[in-house]
């Protein structure tokens, strides 16, 4: 993987805080909207210093400083500098876990996704269409994709926080079909899933060049998410044999038959994953019963603890601590 940027850059603080102003949310209160906006700003502020000077060349003190703002009131809102750019984790969050969990839409995982990426990448384009005018320079987009390029710390954090959106949707596709979120068939899903992100990422680096309109870029991009979706849909023997240089008859059946094969086989073992979960799940709460009852005869008193709601204990599992706050850059 080479860059990561978020999902929604937007071009500057001025357009993206009257954008954010317009956009009211339902049941949104005064104060509310206030910090919903004052955090809007202070990340397109930093986000576009960043873009003009480099990210170790701006310190955190003058992003307040050209925000109105305290430095601890920056801290407030964004627990690192890296934050400050990589803004839309928890948003990108909740969108996955709607998309891929038990209420998601009754479609294919790879289908949610690649609607997902394209309400983002649509939202970003269609924006600078209507902001720029006819001729809008998205060399600006490219800069932005540039400075991740160059900053070590930024690519580490932006890894990192893929890693956990990746865990995210392992969890909700996991929940969704019933089996344990780190059995290999919800992984390897959510991997691939997470890869129609990083093929995007791509895209919009190459072609926002300067070279192409807005709804050029957005189809270009667009089409290579669609692309990548589709080698996944078909599976790997695709890429395989186009990787071999065959395309005979025989060979073709005998991939698709191969599929059909793997696909009863996944089917199989994702049954079995389901049960086996379903079993452990019963036997926790059983073993847990005993911890929030009063004691009487064959429930001996403090035998066991209680689970964490939605996440029982795994027998023979150690649990996962939690992660560490980075320290804080100046």
């Amino acid at each position: 993987m080479s860059v990561e940027p978020p999902a929604d850059f937007r071009p500057g603080p001025r357009a993206a805080a009257g954008q954010a102003s317009a956009a009211r949310v339902p049941g949104e209160g005064l104060r509310e909207r206030k910090k919903r906006l004052m955090r809007q700003l202070i990340s397109d502020t930093a986000t576009m210093m960043f873009v003009e000077r480099g990210f170790d060349e701006v310190r955190v003190s003058e992003v307040a400083a050209a925000c109105e703002v305290s430095e601890k009131t920056i801290y407030n809102y964004f627990p690192t500098k890296e934050s400050l750019i990589l803004d839309r984790e928890e948003a990108m969050a909740q969108a996955i876990r709607s998309a891929l969990g038990p209420g998601g839409a009754p479609i294919s995982p790879i289908d949610s996704v690649v609607g997902l990426i394209s309400d983002q990448v649509s939202q970003l384009y269609d924006h600078w269409d209507s902001e720029h005018g006819e001729v809008p320079d998205l060399s600006l987009i490219h800069r932005f994709y540039e400075l991740f390029e160059r900053t070590p710390a930024l690519r580490a954090a932006q890894g990192d926080m893929m890693e956990r959106l990746t865990e995210v949707a392992a969890r909700a596709m996991a929940s969704r079909a019933g089996v344990d979120p780190d059995d290999p068939e919800p992984q390897i899903a959510a991997a691939a899933v997470a890869g129609l992100w990083r093929v995007m990422f791509r895209a919009t680096r190459k072609y926002s060049d300067g070279t192409r309109s807005p709804a050029e870029v957005r189809d270009q991009v667009l089409a290579e998410v669609r692309r990548a979706a589709r080698l996944i849909d078909t599976g790997l023997w695709s890429f395989g044999m186009a990787v071999q240089g065959s395309s005979g008859r025989e060979q073709l059946k005998a991939a698709a038959d191969a599929a059909s094969e793997a696909r009863k086989q996944v089917l199989a073992a994702i049954k079995q994953a389901r049960e086996a979960w379903r079993q452990v799940v019963t036997e926790a709460r059983r073993h847990d019963e005993p911890a929030s009852r009063p004691a009487g005869p064959g429930h001996p008193a403090g035998a066991g603890g209680p689970a964490r709601p939605g996440f029982p204990a795994r027998p023979g599992r150690p649990g996962r601590p939690p992660g560490g706050s980075r320290q804080r850059r100046g």
